[in-house]
């Protein structure tokens, strides 16, 4: 099942948990699977409410009583030591570590170091496992998020008052896409952002699928007209995406008064900018004259940095650029053993659900160079399928 996180409105942890009760996940059972935790003295509150012109659901965590702050080693082995699914386990803490990472870059110290503060609080944790559990209960297997608005202004956190976005919120979305929005006010919190950037397998556009059900969670504020509010969009992905499919972007530019020692110079730095793949095509351009288009393959977090490139490397202008759609088939690095020892290669997975091995160019130049042998022998030698 995939899901789509449609963040029109940006996200946050209670925004996210009240889209997925909105979906179906039931509110007594998530409760009683968050008890299974070494937590107390809470409880899960839900109604509907209205946002905007949306009908979204309202969850909130009731305290009553105090909670402790925590270490970022105290929330792991709390998680760890629960009775949960490990699936579930790993999902809440790579949430988490997010959020650590982020803490220790903004107060300079190490993760082992952090001490959470708003995020380590009990309602935090609810809203980070409680997540997990609900991906889990609904079947999701791949998660898809647009690209998340953070919104303007300042806000005021145990820290004391800080811009928006917060600087912990700027540190778990590096590199990925984002965009201001046109409220004055923190659109994205840190938990919101630590699951949208730990559990989504890829950024963009709402892609091929046919949507079984959508989920609305509420935010705490009503902004009136605005619908403060997370959209959660689940069901079947097309059979692009089922061949893992992913929106990508093309980058192009002709040219015609550049010397062609600069284009190999230009494709290195394309690769170190982020491009997944850099071409020329030789072409008849305007005036007669023989010419060169360039083209590139990027994600939607590396456009601005390839078209940098672009601009700064070649003698174009100006340059074009596109989304498109690609399927791919499932792919992983893993090792296996080979005639020359442990080898990484790349495992694909074909439709029928058959997996092959493809060796990788730069593994195999490296024995061939080492073993004084050709590189057509290191890939024969290579192994092709897993063992049984």
């Amino acid at each position: 099942m995939l899901a789509y996180f449609d963040c029109f409105a940006g996200i946050s942890g209670d925004m996210t948990l009240g889209a997925l009760v909105d979906l179906g996940v039931p509110l007594q059972w998530l409760e009683g699977e968050l008890r299974k935790l070494p937590l107390d003295g809470f409880a899960l509150k839900a109604e509907p409410v209205a946002r905007g012109g949306l009908t979204a659901q309202r969850v909130d965590v009731v305290l009553d009583h105090h909670q402790p702050h925590r270490h970022w080693a105290q929330i792991k082995a709390l998680i760890e030591k629960g009775p949960l699914a490990d699936r579930v386990k790993a999902g809440a803490i790579k949430v988490f570590e997010r959020l650590a990472r982020a803490e220790a870059a903004v107060h300079r110290v190490p993760v082992d170091q952090v001490h959470f503060h708003e995020v380590g609080a009990t309602d935090a944790i609810v809203d980070i496992v409680g997540t997990a559990l609900g991906l889990d209960y609904l079947g999701i297997s791949r998660i898809i998020c647009s690209p998340i608005p953070l919104g303007s202004g300042t806000v005021t956190c145990q820290h004391g008052v800080l811009p928006v976005p917060a600087p912990a919120t700027v540190s778990i979305l590096k590199e990925i896409p984002v965009y201001g929005g046109d409220q004055a006010h923190e659109m994205t919190t840190p938990t919101g952002a630590a699951i949208a950037a730990g559990l989504a397998d890829c950024f963009g556009v709402l892609p091929a699928m046919a949507v079984a059900k959508s989920g609305v969670g509420a935010g705490r504020r009503d902004l009136g007209a605005f619908p403060n509010a997370l959209r959660i969009l689940i069901g079947e992905p097309s059979a692009s995406q089922t061949l893992g499919g992913e929106t990508i972007t093309l980058v192009e530019a002709t040219i015609d008064d550049m010397s062609g020692e600069w284009f190999g110079f230009a494709m290195e730095r394309l690769f170190g900018a982020g491009a997944v793949d850099v071409w020329w095509i030789p072409v008849q351009m305007k005036k007669n004259r023989p010419g060169t288009l360039i083209q590139v393959l990027c994600h939607e977090d590396r456009l601005k940095a390839v078209i940098d490139c672009l601009l700064a490397e070649t003698t174009t202008t100006g340059v074009r650029f596109h989304p498109m759609q690609r399927a791919v088939l499932p792919r992983r690095l893993i090792t296996v053993d080979s005639a020359f020892g442990p080898v990484q290669v790349k495992a694909v997975q074909a439709p029928d659900g058959t997996v092959h091995l493809v060796a990788e160019y730069e593994q195999c130049r490296r024995i061939a160079l080492a073993r004084g042998l050709s590189l057509r022998q290191v890939f024969q030698e290579m192994p092709t399928r897993l063992k049984p």
